[in-house]
């Protein structure tokens, strides 16, 4: 949709938030709100912007369960202060949880909320 295409114009690390099912839906909703006129443009991408802002708060302040994780490194870069780490044989813990996968891409990026 239109709303993507405008995104990508000013990548910002934080969009990888938008791949997960609540950004997904949100976006969808929006692509919906402005092919029938209901937002312009401008406000969905205010919109996502806030999305992106609000979602990495949220995480850095009220998720309290921690994890760890290991797994053999695969490959790895950083581009623009944003981390990809491919693990093969991944292994995922909580306090109450183990999560196995043959292959895990992980993309990490600054805690800290965008300006």
């Amino acid at each position: 949709g239109f709303c993507r295409v405008v995104m990508s114009a000013q990548r910002n690390p934080y969009e990888l938030y938008r791949k997960c099912t609540l950004g997904q839906a949100l976006t969808e909703a929006l692509d919906d709100m402005m092919e029938s006129e209901e937002l312009s443009p401008e406000l969905s991408y205010k919109t996502l912007l806030q999305f992106d802002k609000s979602i990495n708060e949220a995480l850095a302040t009220k998720v309290k369960t921690k994890a760890s994780f290991r797994g053999t490194l695969k490959t790895y870069r950083n581009c623009e202060n944003v981390w990809t780490f491919i693990l093969k044989q991944a292994e995922f813990r909580t306090d109450s949880d183990t999560i196995r996968s043959d292959l895990v891409k992980i993309v990490a990026c600054d805690g800290r909320a965008p300006k």
